[in-house]
C-alpha cells in the first residue's frame, strides 16, 4: 500500500542528525510520497537538497508560514513570487494565520494570507493552510477569497464538527495527524461524520507526535499511527485508508 504524508518539514534542524535513517525509516513502511510545505526563504536550497536527493518522493511548496509574517514580509511574498514565476511546485503553504504566538502581527498575516491565496489562484494550485487560534479570522479572509478555483488542505485540522463542515465549504481536505490520537484531541469524536473522500493523512514532524509518542520528536513514519487511528474510527482496513487517503491526495496536488 501507498501512504502519503501530506504535510512533513523534513527539512528541519530535528533531524540534522539522521535526516535520510528518519526518511528511508518510513520508506521502509510504505510511506513513500512526501509534501514539504516551506515556511520562509532560509530554508529554500534544504528543501530542494531533499528534492533532489528524493526526487520520485519529495513534491515541494511554497509559501510563507505566518509565524514568519514579520516587517519584511513583503520581502519574504517577493521570494515566494519569484519561486513561482521560475519552476513547479505542488502547493502554496503552509499559509495562513496564528494568534498563539503573535497577535500583534494579525493585519499583516491577513493580507500575506489573502496575497498567497491569489498567487495560488493564479498558478492553479491548491493551497495548505496553518490555523492555530484563527479560525474566524481564517474563514472571514477565506470568504473574501470564495471560488472554484479555491482548494486545498486545512492542514492539522483541531477544530469542531461545524467547523470541519465549514472548512470542507471552501473545496478542502481536512489534513489529519497526530492530535487525532490524543485523549484531549476531540476530532476523533466526530471524524467519522466526516466522509473519508475529504481526508488526508500527515504528520507535521518533527511536531505532534502521536500517541505513543507524544511529546517526543515526530517522523513520517509515525504516520502508520494515523492510520491505525483512522481504521478504527471509520472501520475500515488499513490498505483501504492509505489507497482513500492517497487517492485525495492526488486530487489536491495533481500528482
Amino acid at each position: 500500500m501507498i501512504i502519503t504524508d501530506t504535510h512533513t518539514h523534513l527539512y528541519s534542524e530535528a533531524f540534522d542528525d539522521d535526516r535520510y535513517d528518519m526518511i528511508n525509516r518510513a520508506i521502509n513502511q510504505g510511506v513513500s510520497r512526501f509534501f514539504v510545505p516551506a515556511i520562509d526563504s532560509t530554508y529554500t536550497q534544504a528543501m530542494f537538497q531533499l528534492e533532489h536527493d528524493f526526487p520520485d518522493r519529495v513534491f515541494l511548496m511554497t509559501g510563507l508560514h505566518p509565524t514568519h509574517v514579520k516587517e519584511n514580509y513583503n520581502e519574504e511574498l517577493r521570494h515566494v513570487e519569484t519561486m513561482l514565476a521560475k519552476r513547479k511546485f505542488y502547493a502554496i503553504g503552509e499559509i495562513g494565520i496564528d494568534l498563539y504566538w503573535d497577535t500583534s502581527t494579525l493585519a499583516i498575516q491577513k493580507k500575506a494570507f489573502k496575497h498567497q491565496i491569489q498567487l495560488a489562484k493564479k498558478y492553479k494550485l491548491p493551497i495548505v493552510i496553518h490555523c492555530r487560534e484563527a479560525f474566524d479570522e481564517i474563514f472571514e479572509v477565506l470568504e473574501t477569497e470564495r471560488s472554484a478555483d479555491l482548494f486545498g488542505i486545512f492542514h492539522c485540522f483541531t477544530g469542531t464538527l461545524a467547523q470541519a463542515h465549514q472548512a470542507l465549504s471552501f473545496n478542502m481536505k481536512l489534513g489529519i495527524g497526530g492530535v487525532v490520537t490524543f485523549k484531549n484531541g476531540k476530532i476523533d469524536q466526530f471524524l467519522n461524520h466526516i466522509d473519508i473522500k475529504h481526508i488526508v493523512l500527515e504528520t507535521d514532524a518533527p511536531y505532534l507526535a502521536p500517541v505513543p509518542y507524544r511529546g517526543k520528536r515526530n517522523e513520517s513514519v509515525y504516520i502508520m499511527k494515523v492510520l491505525e487511528k483512522l481504521s478504527h474510527i471509520y472501520k475500515v482496513s488499513l490498505e483501504e485508508i492509505a489507497n482513500i487517503t492517497t487517492q485525495n491526495s492526488k486530487d489536491v496536488f495533481g500528482i
